[in-house]
């Protein structure tokens, strides 16, 4: 699994997540439930996980979806 983009944003979690849902890119949200060690300030921000060989075309479907300012980075990967 790659990071795909980490924010506090929850709608925009739930809007990439029905994006790939109905596209068929596996995901999954990493540190979702954080907010019970932190005490629910948002501190500490959410990952969309996709599998390395859907990374591409979720990054694709990002973008298209005029979403790829919230992109991780892709240098270093």
């Amino acid at each position: 699994m790659e990071e795909l983009l980490k924010t506090n944003d929850l709608v925009l979690i739930s809007a990439v997540g029905a994006m790939f849902d109905e596209a068929g890119i596996a995901h999954f949200v990493a540190d979702a439930n954080m907010s019970i060690l932190e005490g629910s300030l948002a501190m500490i921000p959410r990952r969309i996980l996709v599998p390395a060989d859907q990374i591409a075309a979720a990054r694709r479907l990002m973008r298209d979806a005029g979403l790829g300012h919230e992109l991780t980075p892709e240098e270093g990967r």
